[in-house]
């Protein structure tokens, strides 16, 4: 007892209902079980093959006259500028015969050298991240890309795509045929599927409230306005496509992050 009558305790004993053998001397006593030491944390496989692989955005289309192709290939260049992600074009199948394809005058495809693959649905379950684009059809997508995600079926009943974020381009006639309808339209496939909606908004800037001349373009996602057909995309539209194109980069790269999901497993 010490003077101001507080308790001291002694150095060599040990506290009230602790045993001698419970302090050991770790200077003098023996090796600490293995149980007591700190065990190393195991790497997910997934996870780690998440963090060291080249994370994939597929952008995936229809284009009769080309305006949707010409978009998708400025949006590749837009994913390609962000680190660690790769975009890869896709066509769908086209569902219109040769020859009414030949009076329709839609220009041929095959044996181009620089020809876009055409994608089976089977593959989207290899893609960090979803590009799709179409032309409207009185303000829906096209009757090719909705035949594309009607194959999707076996994909939905294992929810396989779920969790994966995906975005909208399209292409119209005029500035009121479509340019948000034939997006939003379209988000009905992706809520079925689990997969996650990431439209643009207006993050494209002072750009997306440009008045001085036609664009497409909504924040739903990129646009083309195509006219009788002859129009080309503009050089905003084109920024405009590039711009989402980063952005779901971006995106994909944000929900990437190891233990969130890898491709083709869903939310597993």
């Amino acid at each position: 007892m010490g003077k101001g009558g507080g308790c001291v305790p002694s150095k060599n004993r040990p506290p009230k209902g602790v045993s001698d053998k419970d302090l050991q001397n770790p200077e003098s006593d023996g090796p600490v079980s293995d149980q007591n030491q700190t065990q190393t944390t195991q790497t997910n496989p997934i996870d780690h093959a998440i963090a060291q692989r080249q994370l994939r955005v597929f952008i995936v289309f229809y284009s009769m006259y080309g305006h949707v192709e010409v978009l998708a290939r400025r949006m590749k260049k837009g994913v390609d500028s962000i680190d660690g992600v790769e975009g890869f074009l896709y066509r769908v199948p086209e569902t219109l015969s040769s020859e009414v394809l030949e009076q329709m005058k839609v220009p041929k495809k095959d044996g181009n050298a620089d020809e876009v693959p055409v994608i089976l649905a089977e593959r989207l379950v290899e893609a960090d991240g979803l590009l799709f684009g179409f032309p409207t059809r009185y303000g829906s997508m096209a009757a090719q890309m909705k035949a594309f995600f009607d194959s999707t079926g076996h994909l939905w009943r294992e929810q396989r795509l779920a969790g994966v974020p995906a975005g909208f381009f399209v292409s119209t006639g005029t500035q009121g045929g479509g340019q948000e309808t034939t997006a939003w339209t379209a988000i009905t496939q992706l809520a079925h599927h689990g997969m996650l909606y990431v439209p643009i908004g207006y993050t494209f800037g002072a750009r997306m409230f440009e008045m001085d001349s036609l664009r497409g373009g909504s924040p739903y996602g990129a646009g083309v306005l195509s006219g009788d057909g002859t129009r080309k995309p503009s050089e905003t539209e084109l920024a405009l496509a590039e711009h989402q194109g980063k952005y779901m980069a971006g995106i994909v790269k944000r929900f990437a992050q190891p233990s969130f999901r890898a491709p083709g497993h869903g939310l597993d």
